[in-house]
């Protein structure tokens, strides 16, 4: 266990800061319970948009915190929205990149000004969040920063600068988007497969102009990692070995100790004060698991493309008509605003042809979800935290990606990690459809389903009472967070 000051000493403080999107606070708050279990006094930072979307999705007392774990907020610089929708991505971005250090270092002030609270002793940032490990060290604070993607997502994000210094990127214009440019192979990133492609990339990789702000900003961030002393990743070491082999070559010391939901389960006790403290920016409906709990094993296609992803209301009618065209039950979360600039309504017919296999919920307890033994399938946008909630699951995924590294999460989970497959370019009924069949009872979805078994008994060892993970959070806190 880590080692922690004498009682008669105030204990160590951590403020903790992920960036403002459902797949970073997650990892974040989790990672946040650990550090309190084993001791730490834990400050955590939304922004303050966040803060009242959880106000608004969990009541008054969502953010009351417990002994020992308090909840803080800060301007991200942008202009007040009360939408109950993620923020503009590249406009949120750029606006933490550009004007939060001084607000960080005034909210730490505070933070010391308090006199019911330990003062500050470390900061545990977001590695989209660099801005506060460069406070930390103006600050004299020790600081990690916790990488909450894939993986595969850093290795190719840090490359973006060679991609450019190589002239691959940005794109000569738009029409090699089309023509197979995208198809080219990029065969010089370490610990990365020989034929891995440019459309394999993060998608921001996907621009003409030089001065695109994700392009950039990732460049950014990827080089600010360097100013922490650790490298907290959210995944485990049998799944990405060669990854973290490469990447220990580029940053601080590596600590692995994911995956992050099994990692609490297994070691922050059920009786804790902070164990019931959730993150969800929507309000969680229990009815989905009710409702799967009258279904046989394995019966069910589970449907959720995450927080962030939009599209058409022709792809939501394609998605629609390709799972009632299967025959077989699902529970679909349908966000209010999963469809771009309209609200995510089904076609009345859609409903009758579905009536009494599904169930239609805005938002549910995924990894419960996930675990439970009527799902057969998950239909994903490869989001990184429903890859490892898939994978604790035990359950093959049929992908397909929106945008960010979900593109490169799906590569792997296709190609390396033998348990997905993917919806290709736009969605067409017919696809969907036959892939969604061919995972529920083909002989590749046997194979898919054997693979993500095996994963799953390696992320289970992993996160256990005493495994690798746990381990590693303990070395953490003794060789970086109280060193």
């Amino acid at each position: 266990m880590g080692s922690l000051p004498p009682a008669e000493q105030p204990p160590p403080h951590a403020v903790m800061i992920p960036y403002p999107a459902q797949g970073h606070v997650t990892p974040m708050l989790q990672l946040a319970k650990l550090l309190h279990a084993r001791g730490f006094h834990v400050t955590f930072v939304n922004n303050e948009f966040n803060h009242r979307r959880h106000l608004r999705a969990r009541g008054p007392a969502a953010l009351d915190g417990a002994p020992g774990f308090r909840f803080a907020a800060i301007d991200d610089g942008l202009p007040r929205c009360d939408a109950d929708a993620t923020q503009d991505v590249p406009a949120l971005c750029y606006s933490t990149m550009t004007t939060c250090l001084p607000r960080f270092k005034d909210l730490v002030a505070r933070l010391d000004a308090e006199a019911d609270r330990p003062r500050v002793t470390c900061v545990v940032a977001d590695s989209t969040m660099t801005f506060a490990l460069r406070a930390a060290r103006e600050l004299g604070l020790r600081a990690a920063t916790l990488w909450t993607a894939s993986a595969c997502g850093f290795i190719t994000y840090y490359h973006y600068r060679h991609l450019v210094d190589r002239g691959l990127v940005p794109l000569r214009d738009e029409a090699q988007l089309a023509d197979g440019y995208l198809d080219t192979v990029v065969d010089w990133v370490p610990g990365a497969p020989a034929d891995l492609r440019l459309r394999d990339f993060p998608s921001f990789v996907r621009t003409t102009d030089p001065d695109d702000v994700m392009l950039n900003f990732f460049i950014h961030e990827t080089a600010g990692m360097s100013q922490a002393s650790a490298v907290v990743i959210n995944t485990f070491d049998e799944l990405d070995a060669t990854l973290l082999d490469a990447m220990a070559k580029l940053l601080p010391p590596l600590y692995t100790v994911g995956p992050l939901p099994l990692t609490v389960r297994n070691n922050v006790p059920a009786g804790s004060p902070v164990a019931a403290i959730a993150s969800n920016l929507w309000k969680e409906q229990d009815a989905p698991l009710r409702w799967l709990d009258g279904r046989p094993p394995r019966s069910v296609v589970y449907v959720n493309f995450g927080s962030i992803t939009v599209m058409s209301s022709e792809q939501l009618a394609e998605f629609a008509w390709g799972l009632a065209n299967t025959g077989y039950a699902f529970l679909w979360n349908v966000r209010p605003d999963l469809v771009k600039g309209d609200s995510a309504g089904l076609p009345p017919e859609f409903a009758a042809a579905t009536e009494g296999r599904s169930m239609l919920s805005t938002w549910c307890p995924q990894a419960a979800v996930l675990e439970h033994e009527a799902v057969g399938v998950f239909l994903t946008h490869s989001g990184w935290n429903s890859t490892l909630e898939s994978i604790c699951g035990g359950v093959p995924m049929v992908c397909w990606p929106f945008f960010a590294e979900q593109q490169t999460n799906c590569r792997y989970k296709c190609t390396e990690w033998g348990i997905g497959m993917e919806i290709g370019g736009d969605v067409e009924r017919a696809e969907v459809e036959a892939l969604i069949r061919e995972a529920m009872e083909g002989d590749k979805g046997r194979e898919m389903r054997r693979r993500a078994a095996e994963l799953r008994e390696s992320a289970v060892a992993a996160a256990g009472p005493g495994g690798r993970s746990m381990r590693n959070v303990d070395r953490l806190i003794d060789e970086v967070l109280l060193a």
